[in-house]
């Protein structure tokens, strides 16, 4: 499990995929470390990236997810103003 005080990355799976659980505010300062904890949870398995937890985002971060969708990364429980957001760009 990672944390950096404004939010929080728990480690989860399913029978066939990574889940990684979000939580909190995540910036563009933070990306580096998501980074990090996506590249060691790719073993060849999806991916998901459950939001349920996620409060805010900037900007970057929603550019990251829009990115990482296009790359085939499940967005779970994404709250409707990020999707909206990915959805105009």
């Amino acid at each position: 499990m990672g944390t950096t005080g404004v939010w929080k990355i728990e480690r989860g799976s399913e029978s066939d995929r990574s889940v990684l659980r979000l939580s909190g505010r995540i910036q563009g300062e933070h990306l580096a470390e998501l980074v990090s904890f996506l590249r060691a949870e790719s073993n060849g398995q999806p991916l998901v990236l459950d939001l349920a937890g996620v409060k805010l985002v900037d900007h970057q971060v929603v550019l990251f997810l829009a990115d990482r969708q296009s790359a085939g990364v499940k967005l779970r429980n994404c709250p409707a103003y990020i999707r909206e957001w990915i959805t105009r760009l």
